[in-house]
């Protein structure tokens, strides 16, 4: 019997986002943890990286949080700050209905406008250890209210040098809330995090499917250092595929080869820890929407990619690091689609792959390099499909966003208005109710309101003419 999230009597609010956002049945990792999450109680899941668990805990932060508090309710602490862009979108989208506030908070990025958001009404905080001591430290971010802290990729904070960040975090926070901790790997020092700050948490553990074959068909190509160009334009021919990450071990790596598909007119860009942090959003955007077809990464793209349909993963240069290979060919058979992870061996690499055979547990598949005439039968069809223009695909939350506008109004704060102020003029036009109207931000001077379902050309019109708190505002479509 298929589970639905019926079950777990969530919100219309909540309900009716997951529709949109095809959310039909929840995953393994979902079914665990929503109900303890829901019941309030302290969980430390293991589950590999891709089954579902951002919605496990986002969900029901989105469902527990109380939209008339403005102060933080709920921390996400995330490694990296692409995972907590990433978290924070899926939140927003989640309490799209309930009109759910979520502030992201990462290092590269103005200290100042996050201060500025974090003033005004927001339910959770998603972050970055050291941004978020910083916010802490200077008082921007305030914690009296947080009532729920959630760890994420916990293994990969420990790798990164961050645990000493999340302690310090931890201890600032009220010890009156609700623990979540989710981690790929227990080793010993996140064990003993459980231990210390945790009330008797529930330990849910997901056998780790993801790396199984029966959705991704392992394979190991061995091959000369000096040859790997070849294989690659070989490999790439045969299998065509309509989404493929490259992993290389270096920024260096990345650029060269770059610079050489790029000669080849191969559809790609590159994405590595050496870019600003704008550039490396903008590249993950434009191939989640699938503007080019090949992207080629250092292991900073390995965490936080969230793409349903990367049909054939690369390991150009084996990773070093066991656990590496999990998370890299953890990009490719997501959301039930089957996938493809070749991985080339130079002769000198035999205990690397040795290594992951042992992490993983299986054997895996040795083949030989695609034939000649392989790459000859197959050759057409790949030059046709790389002149064909890509399909750009709808991003999960296009269909939320399409009934959305913006609105800008020309008060705030200073004019002692609030969100429940907009809500109840809002509301009370014919034909619209409270359901209509998405997240709320108020500044000191200006003010943008989401009416969702299409409604906002009705409302821009009626808004027009009628005063907000006895003051008359001039409204119009925010800016894009």
């Amino acid at each position: 019997m298929n589970k639905t999230f019926n079950e777990y009597k969530l919100s219309t609010d909540i309900t009716n986002a997951l529709e949109q956002l095809n959310y039909t049945n929840p995953t393994e990792v979902q079914v665990n943890v929503i109900p303890v999450a829901l019941e309030k109680k302290d969980i430390v899941v293991k589950s590999q990286t891709g089954s579902g668990k951002t919605a496990s805990f986002g969900i029901p932060l989105c469902e527990l949080v109380e939209w008339t508090e403005n102060k933080p309710q709920a921390l996400v602490l995330t490694p990296t700050r692409e995972l907590a862009a990433q978290v924070k979108e899926d939140i927003t989208n989640i309490g799209r209905y309930k009109r759910i506030k979520a502030t992201a908070v990462y290092g590269k990025s103005p200290f100042a406008k996050q201060k500025l958001e974090l003033k005004q009404k927001t339910h959770i905080v998603v972050g970055t250890p050291g941004r978020v001591l910083d916010h802490m430290e200077k008082g921007t971010l305030p914690l009296e209210r947080i009532e729920y802290l959630v760890i994420d990729e916990a293994d990969e904070m420990l790798n990164m040098g961050f645990i000493d960040q999340v302690e310090a975090i931890i201890n600032q926070l009220p010890t009156d809330r609700v623990t979540m901790l989710f981690s790929a790997t227990l080793p010993e020092d996140i064990e003993n995090l459980t231990v210390k700050y945790m009330k008797n948490p529930q330990h849910i553990e997901i056998a780790a499917k993801g790396i199984t074959t029966d959705k991704i068909d392992h394979r190991v190509m061995e091959v000369e250092e000096k040859a790997k160009f070849d294989l690659l334009k070989d490999v790439t021919t045969v299998e065509n595929p309509d989404s493929c990450i490259i992993f290389c071990r270096t920024q260096e790596n990345v650029n060269t080869l770059v610079d050489q598909l790029n000669e080849l007119d191969y559809p790609c860009d590159k994405l590595h820890g050496g870019m600003i942090q704008e550039d490396r959003f903008a590249v993950m955007n434009e191939f989640k929407r699938g503007e080019y077809r090949y992207l080629i990464a250092t292991d900073v793209a390995a965490r936080g990619i969230d793409i349903d349909n990367i049909s054939l993963v690369i390991n150009y240069d084996i990773p070093l690091e066991k656990e590496s290979y999990v998370h890299r060919t953890g990009r490719t058979g997501r959301a039930g689609k089957k996938g493809k992870a070749i991985t080339f061996v130079t002769p000198y690499e035999d205990r690397f792959l040795a290594e992951i055979e042992e992490y993983i547990g299986f054997e895996i598949n040795k083949v030989n390099a695609p034939s000649t005439e392989e790459v000859q039968a197959t050759r057409l069809a790949f030059e046709e499909k790389l002149q064909a223009m890509p399909n750009l695909k709808e991003d999960k939350s296009e269909q939320l966003n399409k009934g959305i506008m913006k609105l800008y109004f020309n008060g705030g704060k200073k004019k002692k208005i609030r969100a429940v102020d907009f809500v109840g003029t809002i509301a009370k036009i014919d034909g619209i109710s409270a359901q209509d109207i998405g997240i709320i931000t108020i500044q000191d001077n200006v003010s943008y309101v989401e009416i969702l379902n299409g409604k906002g050309p009705q409302v821009l019109q009626v808004m027009k003419n009628t005063t907000i708190k006895g003051k008359l505002l001039k409204v119009h479509e925010a800016r894009k």
